[in-house]
């Protein structure tokens, strides 16, 4: 059964499992990103899930190096990510995203590239890209 947009979508297998597709996991993991919710987003990720910066560095290995990276960023009172498009290809869901965020420079944001692999429901490896990071003008805040 799938269900509608905004709505979680699922598939009932012949044991009566519920399979939760690639984008609803990631639907979900940025519904919990933006209500600062860490317990929710990390139900999102696999016990053992990495990140890493695109081609490049591991930035956390499990739930409880992920913690501490999103606990910090949930600290920042403007901080809201806003999808501005989403591919799915299998189990690979890509986001590009605009993030607000408070920089110490004062409150801006960065575009970022999201690439998540989604394996048994759960995110399993994430990588990101940044883009340019823009500050506000502190006379428009």
């Amino acid at each position: 059964m799938m269900l509608g947009s905004g709505q979680r979508s699922f598939t009932l297998t012949k044991k009566m499992q519920i399979v939760t597709s690639p984008e609803s996991v990631v639907h979900e993991q940025l519904l919990a990103y933006n209500a600062k919710d860490i317990e929710r987003l990390l139900q999102t990720y696999a016990p053992d899930a990495e990140q890493f910066n695109l081609h490049g560095e591991l930035l956390a290995r499990g739930r409880d190096t992920i913690r501490p990276r999103f606990s910090l960023r949930f600290q920042e009172p403007d901080l809201h990510a806003r999808l501005l498009s989403r591919t799915v290809v299998g189990n690979v869901v890509v986001d590009q995203e605009c993030i607000t965020r408070n920089f110490p420079e004062g409150k801006g944001t960065i575009e970022m590239l999201c690439i998540y692999e989604v394996i048994n429901g759960c995110i399993q490896k994430a990588s990101f890209a940044t883009g340019t990071k823009v500050i506000f003008n502190s006379a428009k805040n």
